[in-house]
């Protein structure tokens, strides 16, 4: 299918109409520019009923793209930037609009295919994810993906195991802690700190790692209540295990 060119307000009003879908999952009511709407409209991207909207197939996977792009963006800012919470929200909606078709993919490969925004909300899967691309480039990877022996700084977990995730963060698990892989058989073991954590591979894929020498990597400062939990972590190694 060909490219398809949109001005910036109907793009946005594109994503505006997948989120309403993603969380509401009804037609929305259109409240936007009504030119960015006829943009639309005519593009056959959106079928509109008594002041309500709803996607078309084609809509609903250019919806998806530019989603996954915004989505994208905010890994791209918060992982590798370290950009701020609010800061990069702002940003990524600007952003978004240069991570055309190919571009996306690349980064996506290079974030070791993040599944959420740094918000939690899920990344509409691309090409490379269903292809498992790979890239000698790749500066963020989930810890299931690591050699023993690689090194790095948590970018950010994600499960939907809450009360298990409870308990790594409770252990320091946190973005911005520093881990060393021993590990990968029979469970994924690594330090932390002054001890070390066996997790099991589902788990191993929920902990998303900046390997060392990847930028930002080296000299991040961990989060504040990293900081803080890390006053409780114990001054002799010792082996925890969850799962």
């Amino acid at each position: 299918m060909a490219e398809i060119e949109l001005t910036e307000p109907a793009e946005e009003l594109l994503g505006g109409l997948w989120t309403a879908k993603e969380q509401h999952d009804e037609l929305a009511t259109v409240t936007a520019n009504p030119l960015a709407l006829k943009e639309l409209v005519d593009a056959g991207l959106v079928t509109e009923r008594d002041g309500r909207v709803s996607l078309t197939e084609a809509g609903n996977a250019e919806a998806a793209g530019v989603v996954r792009r915004e989505r994208l963006a905010e890994r791209l800012l918060a992982d590798l930037l370290n950009v701020g919470d609010s800061l990069a929200t702002e940003t990524a909606c600007r952003f978004e609009h240069l991570l055309r078709r190919g571009i996306d993919d690349r980064i996506c490969t290079l974030l070791g295919h993040p599944r959420v925004c740094p918000h939690g909300s899920p990344i509409p899967r691309g090409e490379c994810c269903r292809t498992g691309a790979e890239e000698a480039t790749r500066v963020v990877t989930p810890l299931v993906d690591m050699d023993a022996g690689q090194s790095g700084v948590i970018a950010y977990l994600q499960s939907q195991r809450r009360e298990f995730l409870q308990r790594l963060l409770a252990m320091g698990a946190l973005p911005g802690a520093r881990i060393v892989l021993r590990q990968r058989f029979p469970s994924f073991v690594f330090d932390l700190g002054h001890g070390q954590i066996a997790v099991d591979e589902e788990t191993a894929r929920d902990i998303y790692v900046r390997l060392d020498g990847a930028p930002g990597a080296a000299g991040r400062r961990p989060h504040w209540f990293a900081r803080r939990l890390g006053r409780l972590r114990p001054q002799r190694r010792t082996r925890r295990r969850w799962g």
